[in-house]
């Protein structure tokens, strides 16, 4: 190798070696940085020496570890920034409690908040419990309800009709047992006859149209004396002593229709014996119906209640037709249609509309009252209603 060349590699080697490696002399600055953390490590050795000859228990790794410089998660400035944030914490704990509470209980009643601004209180009212079956005469009317205006949409709205079964569901029979000179299943047959009438006659979508109630027709006996005759005169001709609504509800589709179709029901039925072993079957049932006039949207409701008297004969004392039953009472009590109009058709009165038909000279009465009998004797005077 020439002499140039080695003379080159040893001066380049020198240099690379003092700028990688080579030992430097610290800056003063350095210096006292150093001096300044020996001496904090020495003062934290000896306080923890202290501790642990005045401690029964201390922290061995806390005693072992040497003072170090704050970090950036344990100086000053972020030790005020936690306490800032316990405080925070501790303000929600007191504040935050209560309020929870409050939201749990409108979550669970949002009805307790002034003029239902989440537009829950019409869907609880719609999906209130239905009322359990009646097995006894109430002792008092209904208690009252929102005065909520019908709509099509909630048509029962503002009725106490809203938690009563609908249609044929609200006629449950009574268990048939053994009564008179008729065997359980005798009775049950007449229970089943009993139900076919009254939902003919009062919720069939035909018989409401007016059409004729063959259904209802059909269980009644032929041999009993004029029945049929007067009945058939009554669809056939309506005039003040044939008044068909007497025992069927009826309405002209030319002036109003029914909103849907759900009517309402409520009622019970019983069964007894009557003389000489006769069984005799006692329904007494309300039916409501909602109804708009065609091609508008206000809707009103007329309330029927019916009392029904059918009896199966005994066949030993009487001439019967098996299997048919004999109509000893019908009676009904009408709310909300117009008065002395005998066209065989009830007529539900609007608020938007004149009064139709004579002017009501009866007594005001509720109509969803069930808690007295519909007496033959009562004021036959067509009255008004408190509440439809």
């Amino acid at each position: 190798m020439p002499d140039n060349v080695w003379e080159k590699f040893v001066r380049d080697s020198e240099r690379d070696i003092r700028a990688s490696s080579a030992p430097k002399e610290p800056s003063a600055r350095a210096r006292l940085v150093t001096e300044r953390l020996r001496q904090r490590d020495e003062e934290a050795a000896r306080q923890d020496s202290k501790k642990r000859r005045w401690s029964r228990s201390g922290d061995k790794a806390a005693a072992d570890q040497s003072w170090q410089p704050e970090g950036w998660r344990t100086g000053p400035a972020w030790q005020e920034m936690e306490g800032r944030a316990a405080r925070r914490r501790r303000w929600w704990g007191i504040v935050g409690v209560p309020v929870a509470v409050a939201l749990a209980v409108v979550a669970i009643k949002p009805s307790l908040i002034p003029g239902d601004p989440f537009g829950t209180g019409e869907a609880a009212a719609d999906t209130a419990p239905q009322l359990p079956r009646e097995t006894a005469a109430p002792t008092a009317p209904p208690s009252p309800v929102a005065s909520d205006t019908p709509t099509p949409e909630r048509p029962f709205a503002g009725s106490p009709a809203q938690r009563w079964a609908d249609g044929a569901a609200g006629i449950v029979l009574p268990k048939a047992t053994p009564s008179g000179v008729f065997s359980a299943s005798q009775v049950e047959r007449a229970l089943q006859q009993s139900k076919t009438l009254l939902i003919d006659a009062n919720i069939s979508p035909g018989t409401l149209r007016g059409q004729r109630p063959e259904a209802a027709l059909g269980v009644l006996d032929p041999r009993q004396p004029d029945l049929l005759d007067h009945l058939d005169a009554s669809l056939r001709a309506p005039d003040k002593k044939h008044d068909p609504l007497a025992l069927f509800s009826r309405f002209d589709p030319a002036e109003v229709r029914l909103v849907g179709d759900v009517v309402k029901t409520r009622g019970r039925m019983t069964f007894g014996t009557a003389n000489r072993g006769s069984l005799v079957v006692h329904a007494d049932y309300t039916f409501v119906y909602p109804l708009v006039r065609p091609g508008t949207d206000e809707v009103t409701r007329t309330i029927v209640r019916r009392v029904v008297d059918l009896e199966l004969p005994n066949p030993a004392h009487f001439q019967i037709t098996p299997g048919k039953l004999s109509l000893l009472r019908y009676d009904e009590d009408a709310g909300n249609s117009a008065c002395q109009i005998y066209d065989g058709y009830l007529h539900p009165q609007f608020d938007s509309q004149q009064p139709t038909g004579a002017p009501p000279t009866g007594p005001t009465t509720d109509p969803y009252d069930r808690s007295k009998d519909l007496d033959q004797d009562r004021s036959k005077a067509c009255g008004t209603v408190s509440r439809t």
